[in-house]
């Protein structure tokens, strides 16, 4: 399971035309499931997540989880973060779960960040196409992996 964790000023996720999400201050998560992965890997990203220390204290250090930033999360799926580009100048998605795995542990992960900041999370359409503005604050752009956590 792979995030792509960027700390924004604000973020909205439009599908056809219509606004879905939106946060202000906090967190835009891209969250790519692979093939492989599990509940396990929802409980150590998610936890990895709410915890990160992104935002700044009141020294100006990178000091603050989203939680005590009073910030939001918006999660939006994206299979494309499993994209393999080593043959040809077409990505191959092939890594990437199907729908039928992935769909439940993208929801299971907003869950969990739901269960962990108290807070309700903002999510994309799942398999929709989706329009995503952002404007990112630093710019702070984190990538995790589970794959990566041993």
């Amino acid at each position: 399971m792979r995030a792509v964790i960027q700390r924004v000023l604000e973020a909205v996720v439009d599908v056809d035309g219509r606004e879905i999400a939106r946060v202000g201050a906090g967190l835009l998560v891209l969250l790519g499931v692979e093939e492989g992965d599990t509940a396990q890997d929802v409980e150590w990203l998610s936890g990895k997540v709410v915890k990160m220390r992104l935002f700044t204290d009141g020294k100006g250090k990178m000091n603050l989880a989203v939680g005590e930033s009073g910030g939001g999360i918006v999660v939006v799926s994206q299979f494309t973060l499993h994209a393999s580009t080593r043959k040809g100048n077409r990505p191959s998605f092939i890594r990437a779960a199907a729908a039928a795995v992935s769909e439940p542990l993208y929801e299971g992960f907003c869950a969990a960040l739901e269960a962990q900041t108290g807070k309700a999370v903002g999510r994309g359409i799942f398999g929709a196409e989706m329009k995503v503005a952002l404007v990112n604050d630093g710019p702070v752009t984190i990538v995790i992996d589970s794959r990566g956590r041993e």
